[in-house]
């Protein structure tokens, strides 16, 4: 996003928001140390700041997670989770999810937390079809998004909020230059014919879309 916006706007957006506490600094640059390559793909501060306030505010007892990476997101959301709250939490990699499960022990979230080593699709499509899921966040292999989307809209209670990150694709979804970009921004505009739902789109470093089930 700060590629998006003037560099001083986006300092200044990043600066007024509460700051993360030692866990996630120390994850963050834990994260960058050990996987330089991917670090990337963690969100920053502010999201993750975004993920627990809308977890408390939709007053989630349950929550699913696509795409896990090294645990900063799902450190979020389950902060935001009551004391009895769980999290599905959903990715591939055992190397990085060894590095979220000492995080998630260390932040005392461990025991909210279901880690689901397995394909996405695979843990989402074996779950009951009743709509009991309070809140979901979707973060994972982009072309793989309009699966994850449609497993988890009919599972979602009413008035439960499904979050997409990276729905602009660095601008991409503007003029699509690869399958990931082409792929989300297909699935931007499906979202909005979707009678099931009410969405919004947010500016938030690579967009965020909130997509509340009806």
């Amino acid at each position: 996003m700060t590629d998006m916006i003037e560099p001083a706007i986006a300092a200044y957006l990043y600066a007024h928001c509460t700051a993360p506490d030692d866990v996630l600094r120390d994850l963050s640059a834990e994260t960058a140390a050990r996987f330089p390559d991917a670090a990337g793909m963690q969100v920053s501060h502010d999201e993750g700041r975004l993920l627990t306030m809308l977890t408390q505010l939709t007053g989630a007892t349950y929550a699913v997670e696509v795409g896990v990476f090294t645990g900063y997101s799902a450190i979020c959301i389950a902060r935001g989770l009551p004391p009895h709250g769980r999290l599905l939490a959903c990715d591939v990699s055992e190397e990085w999810t060894t590095l979220a499960r000492e995080y998630w022990r260390r932040a005392g979230v461990d025991q909210r937390i279901d880690l689901r080593l397995a394909p996405a699709e695979q843990t989402l499509q074996a779950l009951p079809t009743d709509p009991v899921i309070d809140l979901a966040f979707i973060d994972a292999d982009k072309t793989g998004y309009p699966t994850y989307y449609e497993a988890l809209v009919p599972r979602l209670r009413s008035g439960g909020l499904l979050i997409l990150d990276n729905t602009l694709q660095g601008g991409h979804v503007l003029d699509p230059r690869r399958p990931a970009h082409l792929t989300v921004k297909q699935l931007n505009d499906a979202i909005l014919d979707d009678t099931r739902v009410d969405s919004v789109m947010l500016p938030v470093r690579d967009g965020v879309t909130l997509v509340r089930k009806r």
